[in-house]
């Protein structure tokens, strides 16, 4: 049983084929999937997605894509829906934030306050955080530290071996999906082979970063399959592979980082553990 830690199940490109996408990937042995909100605009979206699903739980959050526009009252109506969602045991977190300083056009120093006021947010209220780290691991790490937040995922983790350790001993976890499916993400493969396996959580970011049997080369990066949440179990297939592990092993290890970095999974556990996997420390927050 796999835990999908970042997946924007409410896209649009999932419109037409929500509930069977959501269905193939519980045969595929995928028993939980964290949807992180993106703007203000689909904070509902998330949230009646994951009231539908027992499959699903929820964070809310402003992304740095859509930093343009987003403003103090944004930030207004993020803290105000965190303070109402605190009570609801599928609210896990304050996410997808960030920096983002791959997509041309983006003002770096208004993407940087927007991400610093929510993790003051997450700061407040005690959560994690879900974070967006494309070309910015340094600078995303740097706020956390400033700011004190010490729980979540890097998202898409695809920095150095440095930039991961800076990450681990601020207490967050480093997700791994797609990208990892590829035999010339060598970077990629060696920090999921080398890390310490309590570093990982697994994700697919679907309907993006689609794993390789998805993909074909000829376009190159060009290519934009459709990625779903049932191929997590490829990608822990992958992983296990790498590091020579049986996949039940995995699977319970999997489980319990993402625990550890959202405490709050531990209330679903009777849905989306392992057999064998929960323990004592793990209780309902």
């Amino acid at each position: 049983m796999w835990i999908d830690t970042h997946c924007h199940l409410d896209a649009t490109e999932f419109d037409h084929d929500r509930g069977q996408v959501a269905d193939a990937a519980t045969a595929a042995g995928v028993s939980g999937i964290v949807l992180p909100a993106v703007a203000v605009w689909n904070f509902e979206a998330v949230r009646a997605l994951a009231r539908q699903d027992e499959r699903c739980v929820y964070a809310l959050g402003i992304h740095p894509l859509c930093s343009p526009g987003a403003g103090q009252a944004d930030l207004d109506a993020l803290r105000r829906e965190v303070a109402a969602s605190v009570g609801d045991p599928r609210f896990v977190g304050v996410g997808e934030i960030g920096l983002d300083f791959f997509v041309a056009g983006l003002d770096a120093e208004h993407q940087t306050w927007l991400y610093a006021e929510q993790l003051k947010i997450a700061r407040e209220f005690d959560l994690p955080v879900l974070l967006h780290v494309r070309k910015s691991q340094d600078q995303v790490c740097a706020q956390l530290r400033k700011v004190g937040v010490k729980r979540g995922i890097a998202h898409a983790f695809n920095g150095s071996h440095e930039q991961a350790r800076r990450f681990l001993e601020q207490g967050l976890k480093l997700g791994f999906g797609g990208n990892l499916t590829f035999s010339r993400a060598r970077q990629i493969r060696r920090l999921a082979t080398e890390l310490p396996l309590d570093a990982l959580v697994l994700e697919t970011d679907a309907p993006d970063i689609a794993p390789a049997w998805l993909s074909d080369d000829q376009f190159g990066e060009q290519h934009k399959a459709r990625n779903t949440p049932a191929e997590v179990a490829g990608v822990a297939r992958v992983l296990a592979e790498l590091r020579g592990l049986e996949e039940a092993e995995l699977a319970t290890a999997m489980w319990r980082n993402s625990v550890a970095a959202l405490p709050r999974l531990a209330a679903f556990s009777a849905i989306m553990a392992p057999p064998g996997a929960v323990n004592t420390t793990e209780t309902n927050p």
